[in-house]
């Protein structure tokens, strides 16, 4: 790995590396300091709150990892088709394709990278169950809304302004299909781009914005809008978001309750938005690496993730915007980690 530069062995049609760029193990070293750092926060917290930390189902951790693995595998093979075609569909196209793309220090490199981010994610997920002992400061929030939109609520003016029928259920496929862009930006970048280096980028920003948005979750302890004023929502149509407000809700007071239960799991904390953060988190890291189309296609998913974050009631205003800041600070830190300098990093378009 210490000789690595991230794609194992060059190919002999694209322009090998340069040798002022830095290698990949430094950073691999330093991403996994953060996660050994951060499980071990999560272990001081769990000790702390007397609730041990929990995958439940394997949902958190378990299964995600085994699907995004399989995911990758699924990509690798689609990755070598293309690029096999494009080499001239000859048998030695083939071997050298195979043997470039699934090489072992490469794989190695994949798996450790999609290992690292499934453990940050278990234990945000396992940080935010316990921002549920916290007491919530939803009543600031919900007045600080209504300040900014001249006493009215963000929310109903959007009802208002869309409706609260035909606009609830294309909002609602937005909101629900985050996880799905999440594991596609990870893993897609790991199994479709020449350098390693690039892909890492997105992992290690992925990983800091779940890391800075657990600090959220304690800095600024809440529920949300539709926890906390949930009559200004009791007009929306019955949609998949809708019972997802049902279980969170049931699921908290079951955690309050029987915070012992090996099944009591929490996810409901406002502030900051992370469904906002990590669609930021990717966008902005499709324009760090010059990737216009992607980009594109992630801005304007965006629009509509900005949209049902307030049309539902899952967060106030301030959770944007602090999701946007997560979101720069995050992708910052990943260029640091991977390149260890302030300046450019010469992404070839």
């Amino acid at each position: 790995m210490g000789a690595a530069r991230v794609e194992s062995l060059p190919s002999a049609t694209a322009p090998s590396p340069q040798p002022s760029l830095p290698r990949l193990a430094p950073a691999v070293w330093t991403m996994w300091g953060v996660v050994v750092v951060f499980g071990l926060i999560a272990l001081f917290w769990s000790h702390h709150v007397d609730v041990p930390m929990r995958d439940p189902h394997g949902k958190m951790f378990a299964k995600k990892l085994l699907g995004a693995v399989w995911f990758f595998a699924v990509l690798a093979v689609i990755d070598i088709v293309i690029r096999w075609w494009r080499a001239g569909r000859s048998r030695a196209a083939a071997r050298d394709v195979v043997r470039r793309r699934l090489a072992p220090t490469r794989l190695a490199l994949v798996a450790s990278a999609l290992l690292a981010y499934h453990l940050v994610y278990l234990f945000y997920r396992n940080l935010k169950n316990w921002v549920a002992f916290q007491t919530p400061h939803d009543d600031w929030m919900l007045r600080f809304d209504r300040d900014l939109f001249g006493g009215h609520s963000p929310a109903v003016l959007l009802h208002d302004l869309l409706g609260t029928d035909v606009a609830a259920h294309p909002l609602a496929f937005f909101y629900k299909i985050f996880t799905y862009v999440c594991t596609f930006a990870v893993v897609g970048c790991l199994a479709f781009l020449d350098d390693l280096r690039h892909a890492h980028v997105m992992v290690i920003a992925g990983m800091w914005t779940w890391i800075l948005g657990t600090a959220s979750y304690y800095l600024v302890p809440t529920l949300g809008p539709v926890f906390s004023a949930p009559q200004e929502f009791a007009g929306l149509p019955h949609t998949a978001v809708t019972t997802m407000v049902i279980d969170n809700i049931k699921d908290r007071e079951f955690f309050l309750a029987h915070p012992h239960d090996p099944s009591a799991f929490v996810g409901i904390s406002a502030f900051a938005s992370l469904h906002v953060g990590f669609t930021t988190t990717v966008l902005l890291t499709m324009i760090y690496l010059r990737k216009r189309l992607l980009a594109w296609l992630t801005g304007l998913y965006l629009i509509p993730v900005v949209i049902a974050t307030v049309y539902f009631g899952w967060h106030f205003t301030l959770d944007l915007v602090g999701g946007v800041a997560i979101a720069a600070i995050s992708v910052w830190i990943a260029h640091l980690t991977v390149y260890r300098r302030f300046g450019g990093r010469q992404v070839r378009p």
